[in-house]
């Protein structure tokens, strides 16, 4: 009878502790994931719960319960980070755990080149598979979006910084636009936007488009300082890359003369100063070159097509420039602005 009691009250729950110990050990450090390597993405913001219940029913993990448990023992259950992550045959309990934790996801690098809308850096995220073209058009163009991030714009066009990121597949377009203004930010806080007669959103309307009309950047600062004349001159700013943004949505690559003579908030052939926002996103030295313009007399320019500028004083001269640069076909024949890389 004693011996019976014995093993009832300290043998039968040892083996039971044993039997448990031994199902939490297999199931942490020896069960391994059997299946082909896969991809697992921790969307931002997702909660814990969320995530163990998709670990659990796509196999990668041995117990869903388990998995809690550990993560809650071991203060794991709000370290997991948001990104695309590569689950390997033969992972564990414990491998999935430290590739969940490590922040270490699998991404993309994707680059912006300076000068890009924000039409062509969403074609730019969806080529990559980033994130939907629609999703970051529609939230660029949000003017409460802009402005919950500090921007006193109606869209976050020129604050969009052109650079090299690396991102996670299916990032949400939120992600990636606080990100851009974050480099933005970050790019940009050192330059002192006072000492302009502009505001900073009008250097960076400005910046935008000096990035747009050279891709020369020795010309940047004179080709602002042709706008700051104009500008001071009350004369039209007669830019084609902003009225081509007016229309972009319904521009082929071929501007023509009915689109010079439609009124649109971008087109500076019929509206006096600045557009009403900026026509692409800018790099630093444009943005440099639009606080710091080059002084002089410049009132016109002209492409040289190879990427620089014949720049004029008076309509006479610039007329004279247009007929032999744009004019005369054996100074456009072969001419491209690539020659202007080769040069350099």
């Amino acid at each position: 009878m004693k011996k019976n009691l014995f093993i009832f009250l300290i043998v039968a729950p040892l083996f039971g502790l044993l039997l448990t110990g031994g199902r939490v050990y297999y199931s942490i450090a020896i069960w391994k994931y059997e299946g082909a390597d896969t991809f697992f993405q921790v969307k931002p913001g997702e909660g814990f719960s969320k995530i163990n219940g998709r670990l659990g029913r796509e196999g990668l993990i041995s117990n869903t319960r388990i998995f809690h448990r550990y993560a809650q023992i071991n203060g794991l259950m709000t370290k997991i980070k948001a990104g695309n992550y590569k689950i390997k045959t033969g992972d564990n309990l414990l491998d999935v755990v430290k590739i969940l934790t490590s922040g270490a996801g699998i991404t993309s690098s994707v680059t912006i080149p300076e000068g890009k809308n924000l039409y062509e850096i969403a074609e730019i995220l969806e080529k990559n598979d980033i994130t939907p073209k629609k999703d970051f058009i529609k939230l660029t163009k949000s003017m409460e979006f802009a402005n919950e991030l500090g921007i006193p714009a109606e869209r976050l066009e020129g604050y969009l910084y052109p650079d090299t990121y690396r991102f996670s597949k299916n990032t949400p377009a939120k992600d990636i636009v606080k990100t851009m203004v974050k480099v933005f930010e970050n790019k940009t806080k050192q330059l002192n936007f006072s000492q302009s007669d502009l505001n900073k959103h009008e250097i960076i309307i400005l910046a935008s488009i000096v990035e747009k009309e050279t891709g020369a950047q020795i010309e940047r600062p004179r080709i602002a300082g042709v706008f700051y004349n104009r500008l001071k001159k009350r004369m039209r700013m007669q830019s084609d890359p902003t009225t081509i943004y007016g229309i972009w949505e319904r521009y082929n690559g071929n501007l023509r003369k009915k689109d010079l003579l439609e009124k649109t908030p971008y087109n500076t052939y019929k509206i006096s100063g600045l557009p009403k926002g900026p026509i692409a996103n800018p790099g630093l030295k444009a943005i440099k070159a639009a606080l710091n313009p080059e002084g002089h007399s410049f009132l016109y320019f002209v492409s040289k097509n190879d990427g620089t500028h014949v720049f004029s004083k008076n309509l006479k001269d610039h007329n004279s420039a247009v007929d032999f640069w744009q004019k005369n076909y054996r100074n456009r024949k072969g001419r491209s602005w690539r020659d202007l890389n080769k040069k350099k």
